[in-house]
């Protein structure tokens, strides 16, 4: 996979490093994560890579459209690697899982704005909220 990365970063004109590539397979393997698990994930596996480091590849990663970062209210900015396909997102109210949604209906923006007041709108961010199977599963045993 690591070349699949590789091929990634050179793409989008960024140098192939350590920490880019780790980054990059951490995001592949969890996805929706906070910035804090992204450092504790790559450090496992390279301990000698600082927090602002990771800071910086994921600010440089999101900046270069393979990383987006999401940040429902009231949470910390989470960061995934699925980008270009303008997916929503459902949110557990209870505790805080989030997982993909596919495209409300029709390609990107997915929605068209019943106002643009000129805008030339390109994508629409939509976040469901609920309870996850395994909160309300939880609920119902109390």
């Amino acid at each position: 996979m690591t070349s699949g990365f590789e091929a990634q970063l050179r793409a989008v004109s960024l140098r192939v490093t350590q920490p880019r590539l780790a980054v990059l397979a951490v995001l592949g393997d969890h996805p929706h994560v906070d910035t804090e698990t992204v450092i504790a994930l790559v450090r496992a596996d390279h301990p000698a890579v600082s927090h602002q480091t990771v800071y910086d590849v994921l600010r440089a990663l999101t900046e270069a459209g393979l990383v987006r970062r999401i940040q429902p209210a009231g949470t910390v900015a989470r960061y995934e690697s699925r980008v270009g396909d303008n997916h929503h997102h459902v949110v557990c109210r209870s505790c805080g899982a989030i997982a993909d949604v596919d495209c409300a209906v029709g390609a990107a923006p997915c929605l068209t704005a019943s106002d643009d007041h000129g805008f030339a709108v390109d994508e629409a961010e939509v976040v469901y909220w609920g309870v996850c199977p395994g909160c309300a599963a939880e609920r119902q045993s109390r």
